[in-house]
């Protein structure tokens, strides 16, 4: 990677949410770099088209994904189980910039496309055995932004929403995921692509 394009520190936002340790580093990637990111992952990844069965119906899921890896571990959600590919430059090096910071070791990164305002993911929550009890996540976003939503399980009264700008770092830890749904809701909207990476711990 260039030297020149590294990003500027910055402080996190703690987002005000019970039942969770949500921050927020609006932007951890600095705009040239960001975009330079973005081109590069959406020509060089191996995106793929995946189908989800809601209700005896099966539908292309509504935006394009990628599994990438340190190990060899699959990863299942929704009824679908991706094997991963190896980690190209740029994902070690996000990866690397991201473990400064949060002091954790990321084996695996989910990543989405989201094509067009169109494009979402439904409410859930990265709970999924693989991934350990109180998991990590920590999710970059490239390229248009777009609102992230959260949903506590149990208390209906307790929502939030945020803007992922471009560049951006939302780091979710602690009893997040257990307490905590969250999503990517459709937009009317006319917008443009946006690259979502999620770094988590698969052993």
């Amino acid at each position: 990677m260039n030297p020149s394009l590294f990003r500027p520190q910055n402080e996190p936002i703690r987002l005000d949410m019970v039942d969770a340790n949500v921050l927020y580093h609006p932007a951890f990637f600095d705009k040239k770099l960001s975009n330079h990111l973005y081109e590069s992952l959406l020509k060089n990844i191996k995106w793929q088209q995946d189908y989800i069965t809601v209700y005896g119906k099966t539908h292309p899921q509504p935006r394009l994904t990628a599994l990438y890896a340190n190990n060899e571990k699959s990863y299942s959600y929704s009824n679908i189980t991706m094997k991963p590919h190896p980690m190209n430059e740029e994902l070690v090096f996000i990866k690397n910039e991201i473990e400064k910071i949060s002091n954790t070791a990321f084996t695996t990164c989910l990543l989405n496309l989201y094509r067009n305002g169109q494009d979402s993911n439904g409410w859930h929550a990265d709970n999924e055995k693989e991934l350990g009890k109180n998991p990590i996540i920590a999710s970059v976003s490239l390229g248009t932004e777009r609102w992230f939503h959260f949903k506590h399980k149990t208390n209906s009264t307790l929502k939030h929403k945020i803007i992922l700008q471009n560049g951006s770092l939302l780091i979710m830890k602690g009893k997040t995921q257990e307490f905590w749904l969250h999503q990517i809701p459709k937009t009317k909207k006319t917008i443009n692509p946006r690259i979502n990476l999620t770094f988590r711990i698969i052993q």
